[in-house]
């Protein structure tokens, strides 16, 4: 490539003479290093994008309802492939559109019908081209469920948690490694995000079927052989299991932990052989009621009391129901991942302590609402999620002791009674921290006190937390009252948090004025229930000049009129207007919202027509409106001298919703 280039560039003296060439191709490696080279890298598509092509190439609005769900199965067989997709498209477009024969056409999609081709040239380049610690965390994706549309923050922290990471100096946290490690998987094509968050990043991601397939042969017989073992309902012969993984349901070929994890008949001589090395355990049973976790607390209670599982790193039992968790857990000193989340559990045992070495816990969607006293004494812990409904309180901080090392703190609950002053706001470390605070006495106050009530005492204590947070870069804080409706929110200014680019406001922000209280370098903002009324929220936070999703809720702002000024919001990419009751009237003036692509209007019943200058606002792809007043949608449908609506004046696609 190089060579060829230097033949040739002499034809190309400079980038202002208009003079262009585009190079197309498969290899995201190539070398170049010429300054007038833009690499443009072409990722696979997730799959709300590859509906969309998929729908574009039919030459339809919208796939019909009765062919959805086929036609979903046929966009998440072309693994997020835009030629595939297209020619796909291109062949039922020529077709009678009936499900009969979309689905003869999915059947012919078979993955033994992708034996060659971008796959197999994919599944080559991991055993020639790839780095070990990236053949590690690829590698990784072939212990969920096939199809299994992976958390991205679930794998980052399993990643971490089982040491499939090389650092190489500098200041990036081990997670921040995980995440370029990723992003670096998905420039390559070998792992698609199929759902991504609204700044841009992974929410969800996994291996394409066909490439799963290739890379299941590639390592059956090498790294993972007698490492990997699916619970199943077969067995093969006694091998050293070093990542257990049970998939109930599995239809893939089984092997032997099956009968050990639900059966209750093997001996512990034959469970120690199996487990005795065993690094992760990772379960999928994602029946109801309480027999899977009665099995899989049957299974640890024999195996860790006979010795085996004793250097387990990974315990993941997201989504089994009520796992039971024996006592002899607290034995597990090497374990750094315990994920609980929506296993609905009521308790933590006290002994949790014990696990020095955990650096995640994850009790997110459980029913624990106080934590053990003993949890301040885990020095290693770097991620808590814990469950806001449920009221996952912290008891009070022993003398001596604080989790100096956590960086995620989210979902904790903030009452009368919880320690924050002199407790949680020893945490000065954290980088995403998500609070619910809420008032529970019903007492009122008495205006002739002098007392002030202590819950908002509570609130200014955690407004004085937060301005500690110099490493803060995502805070979520709401408040409620002792009747659960949004109440007061004391904050100070975050200007000088200059690492902060997310922040959620659930309250009435006391003072009211946002003007000069974000930093800079905020990229996502939501705010509700603010209870903004002599400021126009659009004024103030149009100087933004960071600002990429601004989400303005429920009761957020209650004045009548909004306004864009001239060249306000430069980066602006989604805005989200919900339930402002009293808004009438919305302008844009020119220059503004110059980037804007996505923007919803939900339950605005007093605004009845859109700004005449958004029409010129060329970058604006989607308008979803709901629960609109009738006026308003009419007037979307008006046609011009043209004979067209405004959706197509503007290059619009609209949805309206009831």
């Amino acid at each position: 490539m190089s060579g060829v280039w230097d033949d040739v560039k002499g034809a190309f003296p400079d980038v202002s003479n208009g003079s262009r060439i585009v190079i197309t191709t498969r290899d995201m490696v190539v070398p170049h290093t010429d300054s007038r080279f833009f690499q443009y890298k072409l990722q696979l598509l997730s799959t709300d994008e590859s509906l969309t092509l998929f729908t574009k190439t039919l030459g339809l609005e919208e796939v019909p309802p009765e062919l959805k769900d086929v036609g979903r199965k046929i966009v998440m067989r072309c693994g997020g492939l835009p030629l595939v997709i297209v020619n796909i498209g291109k062949l039922l477009s020529k077709k009678v559109a009936t499900c009969e024969e979309w689905t003869r056409v999915l059947k012919e999609l078979k993955e033994d019908k992708e034996d060659k081709g971008p796959w197999s040239e994919l599944s080559e380049k991991v055993s020639r081209e790839l780095p070990i610690e990236l053949k590690e965390c690829l590698r990784y994706f072939l212990l969920f469920p096939k199809k299994f549309e992976i958390p991205a923050r679930r794998l980052i922290t399993l990643w971490v948690a089982g040491g499939f990471l090389r650092p190489r100096g500098g200041d990036d946290s081990p997670e921040q490694f995980a995440e370029k490690y990723l992003m670096e998987l998905t420039d390559r094509n070998m792992v698609q995000v199929t759902e991504k968050k609204p700044n841009g990043k992974a929410r969800s991601c996994r291996l394409p079927v066909a490439l799963r397939k290739h890379l299941s042969k590639a390592v059956e017989d090498k790294v993972f052989k007698g490492q990997v073992n699916s619970a199943s309902k077969s067995s093969s012969s006694l091998q050293q299991i070093r990542w257990i993984v049970d998939h109930y349901n599995n239809t893939e070929p089984s092997n032997t932990s099956f009968n050990h994890i639900h059966g209750d008949n093997t001996d512990i001589a034959t469970l120690q052989a199996s487990y005795r090395k065993s690094l992760s355990f990772m379960s999928f049973d994602y029946r109801e009621g309480s027999q899977p976790g009665d099995e899989i607390g049957n299974f640890l209670q024999r195996c860790i009391s006979g010795g085996s599982l004793l250097l387990l790193r990974v315990l993941d039992l997201e989504r089994v129901f009520r796992p039971q968790l024996p006592k002899v857990l607290s034995t597990l000193v090497l374990l750094r991942y315990l994920g609980l989340r929506w296993t609905f559990l009521e308790s933590l045992p006290p002994s949790i302590s014990n696990l020095l070495k955990l650096q995640t816990l994850d009790v997110k969607h459980t029913y624990i609402s106080s934590l053990p006293r003993s949890i301040w004494k885990m020095q290693r812990l770097r991620h808590m999620y814990l469950s806001e409904s449920y009221r996952s309180r912290f008891g009070p901080r022993p003398k001596g002791v604080s989790l100096t090392d956590l960086q995620t703190l989210w979902g904790a609950f903030v009452d009368e009674k919880s320690p924050v002053k002199d407790g949680l706001d020893k945490l000065i470390n954290l980088r995403k921290l998500g609070v619910a605070c809420r008032r529970m006495s019903d007492k009122e106050e008495d205006p002739m006190s002098d007392k002030e009530d202590p819950m908002s005492l509570q609130l200014k204590a955690v407004a004085d937390w937060i301005e500690k947070l110099t490493y803060l870069q995502c805070l979520r804080l709401k408040s409620h009252d002792e009747n659960n409706q949004p109440w007061h929110i004391h904050w100070k200014s975050l200007s000088d948090h200059k690492n902060l680019c997310s922040v959620y406001f659930l309250g009435r922000l006391n003072p009211p004025s946002v003007k000069e209280k974000f930093p800079e370098n905020l990229i996502e903002l939501t705010l509700s229930a603010s209870k903004l009324k002599e400021e126009d929220p659009m004024q103030e936070l149009g100087e933004l000049p960071k600002l990429r999703i601004l989400r303005l809720f429920s009761e957020s702002y209650e004045g009548e009129e909004m306004k864009c000024l001239e060249k306000s919001f430069p980066q602006l990419r989604v805005l989200k207007l919900w339930k402002l009751e009293k808004l009438k009237k919305w302008t844009v003036l020119g220059g503004a919202l110059p980037r804007l692509r996505d923007l919803e209007i939900r339950s605005c019943a007093e605004l009845h027509e859109l700004p005449d200058g958004l029409q010129h606002v060329t970058t604006l792809q989607e308008l979803k409106l709901s629960n609109m007043p009738t006026k308003f949608t009419e007037w979307i449908k008006t046609k011009d001298c043209n004979g067209e609506d405004w959706g197509r004046r503007a290059h619009v696609h609209i949805s309206i919703e009831p």
